[in-house]
């Protein structure tokens, strides 16, 4: 039978390909290095005494040197065992663990229809490219010469432009004699709720997502008006495109990282631009996620390039929260070969800005200060903490604790438990030696007290100095999200602000900037947040619905949050969040539960700022400067707990929506 190409790559991309030759000859552990998937042996198809076959993962190839002998998975079973080709496909897609395709006499004729919408792309790609140079496209042309593209760079990268027409590109593929059907197979017409198909890309640069075969399989647009309802859109799923399985300028990067002059991995930045800019500079192994958050599939394409993908993120607030979801989406895979480094930018800084004015040595300085991920992981966790009781100190490894049970490699598991001990070691030991006078004994790895910290030693602290004590938060307080930071269960007020959202999206048409810029604490709401503002880019007008966003959320996993936030809502009898609610009270209540949100984390910053200075002046001997300095703090501490006491929710709630009275629940 024939088998797609689909297949075949799927099958290749799954397997390594020193794992099919490895069965059959012996690596030269001299000249292998395992971690970079190059591997050496001597060549299985002549005699020869010292290693001349070379086989590398990344490329899925193998060649010999020696008698010049190459090629993939299937033509190594095929010339080495004899195998006929049906019989190497096999093979291959068992230990890929994907089932071989049933005959199917449709399939033929589908393999055909994807190589013709693959001409559809391809038309609509240079329809585009020729708009960009018309006058309709001086606009285009202008921002792109102010972002400080060249005209090579524009050309290599084939960017676009779609005119501000709802019919343009339509009938220019239709004059070509493509079908209606295929145009929204590709994804390049749309019809929401009328009987005739429009453009889907309208007043957009447009950027061109390739497959790994160099293929045209979906579009990125960049929106020219600022009142666009999306700055980005992308393609939406079709038969040749899907979303969480592509990177941006993956054959490229992976093209330059393995030449005589590669860097030898992989740098996964943030957007399109960004991997355009760094091209232009010199920095050509460059990949970006499709306006999402790196997904799984994205990370085991970087780890098939590169042992160890260098993840770069603005350093502003949103880039480190995003650092942070994609530490724990690489801490359960990661392997003895296979890791990520993070490279965090000035704040206010992407690699565009690095590179237009200075070249690529900023940018280069970032990545040579990339942070393994085991750093990125404590400071998270412990950087800025105040850990001074014996509680604070066993929350937060009990925390580490269970962050690190998540890695499946038992030996990475066990070399990260140890790294943790070690730093807990090394951040308790100074407070218990400065800890006013008592002796410090610390904790074992066991909990016991002994053989962690020493012997302590006499402290020179506040109280020993005659300065006065800090007043230490209410229990109330210190449990509050506010002051304890992540928390496994979001706070009510971030529920409040999430579940009401996704129960009137409607909002988002009206608030989309500020909603946008939502800072939740809870991972879990930092994970959904990217998904609804994800999903709200695609589902435009009267798409935008709560059912339509319910579904897709819980197609992304989302379905059990979503129930334990609508559960802590109705418990707690906040109605303004609920479905029921009437639109003008949900809008009251999202008013004010972001207004008590954005108050909670300004005081919380000044919190951690005053906590700094006194810190400071504590260690500078400074009196003087403490004791104003703790009255500015008592007085945070206040004012947190009065915010803490009151509630986000309307006053007179019910004249629209029916306050619901007696027990909670649905």
């Amino acid at each position: 039978m024939r088998f797609s190409n689909t297949f075949l790559d799927e099958i290749r991309d799954r397997v390594l390909i020193s794992d099919v030759i490895g069965r059959r000859v012996t690596w030269d552990r001299r000249k292998t290095n395992v971690p970079r998937g190059d591997y050496w042996a001597c060549c299985p198809f002549h005699g020869e005494k010292s290693p001349s076959f070379h086989c590398e993962d990344r490329k899925g190839r193998y060649h010999c040197f020696g008698c010049g002998v190459t090629g993939d998975h299937f033509r190594f079973l095929t010339e080495l065992e004899g195998l006929s080709f049906p019989e190497a496909v096999q093979q291959i897609a068992d230990m890929a663990g994907v089932p071989m395709p049933i005959a199917d006499p449709m399939e033929a004729k589908r393999e055909k229809e994807r190589t013709s919408l693959l001409d559809v792309m391809e038309m609509a790609t240079q329809f585009f490219q020729d708009q960009l140079q018309t006058a309709n496209g001086a606009r285009a042309r202008s921002y792109l010469r102010d972002r400080g593209l060249s005209g090579r760079t524009i050309e290599t990268f084939r960017l676009g432009y779609s005119p501000d027409s709802r019919n343009a590109l339509k009938e220019h593929l239709a004059g070509k004699g493509v079908l209606r059907e295929q145009m929204e197979a590709c994804g390049l017409v749309v019809h929401e709720n009328v009987p005739v198909s429009y453009d889907r890309f309208r007043d957009r640069i447009m950027f061109p997502i390739l497959s790994s075969r160099e293929k045209v399989i979906a579009f990125g647009g960049r929106a020219m008006s600022p009142d666009a309802p999306a700055k980005y859109l992308n393609s939406n799923e079709t038969e040749l495109f899907h979303k969480g399985n592509v990177l941006y300028n993956f054959t490229r990067a992976r093209r330059a990282s393995q030449g005589a002059d590669g860097a030898g991995t992989i740098i996964a930045v943030e957007g399109y631009m960004d991997v355009i800019a760094l091209h232009q500079a010199g920095v050509e192994n460059a990949v970006a996620p499709l306006g999402t958050a790196l997904t799984e599939s994205q990370l085991d394409l970087l780890w098939k390039m590169t042992p160890e993908p260098v993840l770069c993120f603005d350093g502003d607030g949103a880039g480190i929260r995003a650092a942070n979801r994609a530490a724990d989406l690489a801490l359960p895979h990661i392997k003895p070969s296979r890791t990520v480094r993070f490279a965090l930018l000035p704040d206010g800084k992407d690699p565009d800005d690095l590179v237009r004015h200075d070249g690529r040595a900023p940018f280069d300085k970032v990545l040579a200060q990339a942070k393994p991920l085991a750093d990125l992981i404590w400071t998270r966790e412990a950087g800025g903490g105040a850990f001074e009781t014996p509680e604070a100190r066993a929350e937060l490894e009990a925390r580490l604790r269970r962050i690190v049970s998540v890695i499946g490699d038992e030996d990475v598991r066990r070399h990260y438990q140890q790294n943790m001990r070690e730093r807990l070691n090394g951040l308790f030991q100074p407070q218990f030696q400065r800890g006013g006078g008592q002796q410090g004994r610390g904790f074992s790895r066991d909990g016991s007290g002994r053989n962690f910290a020493g012997r302590g030693g006499q402290g020179r602290g506040w109280q020993g100095r005659g300065a006065p004590a800090v007043t230490t938060a209410s229990d109330r307080l210190a449990r509050s999200a506010m002051i304890k930071g992540h928390q496994d269960i979001p706070s009510l007020r971030e529920s409040v602000l999430a579940l009401t959202i996704v129960n009137h999206p409607a909002l988002l048409h009206d608030e989309y900037d500020e909603i946008a810029a939502i800072d939740y604490d809870s991972r879990e709401l930092q994970r959904l947040w990217s998904a609804v503002l994800g999903i709200a880019a695609t589902l435009v007008g009267p798409q935008l619905v709560r059912e339509r966003l319910v579904e897709q959320l819980e197609e992304q996993g989302f379905g059990a949050l979503l129930k334990s936030l609508e559960q802590q809502v109705r418990n707690a009898r906040l109605w303004t969040a609920t479905e029921e609610a009437a639109m003008e009270d949900a809008r009251e209540g999202y008013r004010q539960a972001l207004a008590l949100h954005k108050r909670s984390k300004a005081l919380r910053w000044h919190k951690i700022e005053l906590e700094g200075a006194i810190a400071e002046a504590t260690e500078d001997g400074d009196g003087e400067a403490i004791e104003p300095l703790i009255r500015a703090l008592q007085e945070v501490q206040l004012e947190a707990l009065r915010l803490e006491n009151q509630e986000a929710i309307i006053d007179g709630f019910g004249v629209l929506s029916g306050r619901v009275k007696g027990a909670a629940g649905k």
